[in-house]
């Protein structure tokens, strides 16, 4: 906290305007894009870092794409020369990404004359598609290798140059390479407009100006969290949760965690969390950072910048080789999606002995990914994946939301037609699920009914949690209910795990039951 101090209408000025910039290329992103994912779904996250890799701002997109991006700057730093013009690409999970099919890019920004990059402008989407065993590339695997294409951190330009041998393996290696590749270069667009902006803010105030307002907003963020964390009672509190199964016949996987608080600070200590899983949910530790920076800024006041003071108030602990801290090839395709949900589950439990009037009940607990594929008439390939809405947990102070994306999600629902246009299926119905959130003083969201009917040979996956278990409710409250999946073919209904991967043929109807949400307080007991 050495930074010079900054007059503090300015400090506010800058936090909107770095802010902005972020959503503003954000939006370049999404409008230059052409799959329903990032278009239409907006599965895509952009943020700034500054010279130390540290983060300055983001906009409010996806919490497990930002909290963990600052890993993917780190590992490009460390694996490559930069120069003016370049950019990095990665997926690798070991290497600064969270699972295959969220492909990140880093560009460094360099002001004139400079010799290291100022700021590095970071995006990350998920594609719908990034080969693998499955369309979709989401399905449980039994390695990364089968989960899809890995690529570590590269060049994807060097001076401007687009690298054309990767450019083409990349292609050469996805489904529906045509659409993965104008996504990639929305994402080429939305960093230079980022870059352009910076640059911008770096001629009209200056450069020194800029870098204090940076220094001051992290310093800023840091004592806010701190005073939120002293006000929290100083102790240890443990709380633990389980994933159902990995999908490929073993769980329940336990996740459990000793939270220290004291002094302004958060210990999160996870090692006691089961070993990593044949099948694909562990997630590796920048997820689990994620997980637990979005908790604490959860409890902060709504106006608090997000960056990198909020990650110095956090120590993370993991053991190599367990679930929350994987050995490469272990799979991950759903640790990015499924577990780190229960991640939060388990801190917001934890924090709720400290804070009980603060903390919500469960959310549905799962981003239920429904991912399928095929060829069109023509021979071309096609894949669609999307996350279905579940309940949100109630609160001590109001009901949860029925049919939302909750905690480390942030995406939108697919449009029917849109769906309907690209793909050979009809959507049957869509419609809340009435009564699956949990009764309480304040009831929890519902969840979410989808019946999809295949008007084509299609090959599916799903890949969900909180079907065997019901979210929990809090002080009193009842847990939501359960999800459930089943295919109806030639009128006959068979239940499937919430993970599995099947074939459909023309006349088959998928349909999807998504978790209600956690009641809070005893029934009856209004405020």
């Amino acid at each position: 906290m050495a930074s010079r101090r900054v007059d503090p209408v300015r400090l506010e000025v800058f936090h909107h305007l770095f802010s902005a910039f972020c959503e503003e290329a954000g939006v370049r992103l999404q409008r230059s894009a052409i799959s329903p994912n990032i278009r239409e779904r907006a599965d895509f996250s952009v943020a700034v870092f500054d010279r130390r890799g540290g983060l300055v701002a983001q906009a409010a997109h996806i919490p497990v794409h930002l909290g963990s991006a600052g890993d993917a700057v780190a590992a490009v730093r460390r694996d490559l020369e930069l120069a003016p013009g370049d950019v990095a690409i990665l997926n690798d999970p070991y290497a600064g990404g969270t699972h295959l099919p969220d492909i990140t890019m880093v560009r460094p920004v360099f002001v004139p004359g400079g010799r290291a990059p100022e700021w590095f402008v970071v995006n990350r989407a998920h594609h719908a598609d990034v080969g693998g065993a499955a369309p979709g590339s989401m399905a449980i695997a039994a390695d990364l290798h089968a989960e899809g294409f890995v690529v570590p951190p590269v060049h994807l330009r060097r001076r401007g140059a687009l690298q054309q041998d990767l450019w083409r393996l990349f292609a050469r290696n996805v489904r529906g390479a045509d659409e993965r590749l104008v996504d990639l270069a929305a994402q080429e667009a939305s960093l230079a407009r980022l870059a352009e902006r910076l640059l911008g803010a770096a001629t009209e105030h200056g450069l020194a100006t800029v870098r204090a307002v940076q220094d001051q907003l992290c310093d800023y963020a840091e004592r806010a969290g701190a005073a939120m964390l002293r006000a929290l009672p100083a102790g240890t509190y443990r709380a633990a949760d389980a994933l159902e199964d990995d999908g490929l016949g073993h769980g329940p996987l336990r996740l459990e965690l000793a939270l220290r608080l004291g002094g302004g600070r958060a210990v999160f200590d996870w090692t006691r969390s089961c070993d990593a899983a044949h099948g694909g949910v562990n997630a590796n530790r920048s997820i689990v950072l994620a997980a637990c920076v979005y908790a604490l800024r959860c409890l902060c006041p709504g106006r608090l910048p997000t960056n990198q003071g909020l990650f110095r108030l956090v120590e993370l602990r993991t053991r190599s080789g367990s679930l929350v801290d994987p050995r490469s090839p272990s799979p991950v395709a759903g640790g990015n999606v499924e577990t780190s949900q229960r991640l939060v589950d388990v801190v917001f439990a934890a924090l709720a002995k400290a804070a009980p009037d603060r903390a919500p009940a469960a959310s549905a607990g799962t981003m239920s990914n429904f991912s399928f594929g095929g060829r069109r008439a023509d021979g071309g390939e096609f894949t669609s994946y999307e996350t279905i809405p579940g309940g949100a947990g109630a609160t001590r102070e109001r009901a949860g939301q029925s049919a939302i994306q909750t905690h480390m999600t942030n995406t939108r629902n697919t449009p029917i037609e849109e769906l309907e246009r690209r793909a050979p299926v009809r959507v049957v119905a869509l419609s809340v699920r009435r009564g699956s959130g949990g009764a309480g003083a304040r009831r929890g969201g519902d969840g979410l009914c989808k019946v999809v009917e295949a008007r084509a040979p299609l090959r599916a996956s799903f890949l969900g949690e909180r079907h065997a278990t019901r979210p929990p409710g809090a002080a009193g409250g009842h847990p939501g209910a359960p999800g459930s999946l089943h295919v109806v073919r030639g009128g006959v209904r068979m239940a499937l795990p919430a993970k599995a991967s099947f074939d459909l043929r023309p006349g088959d109807r998928v349909e999807i039951g998504t978790p209600g949400g956690g009641g809070h307080g005893r029934a009856g007991r209004g405020r």
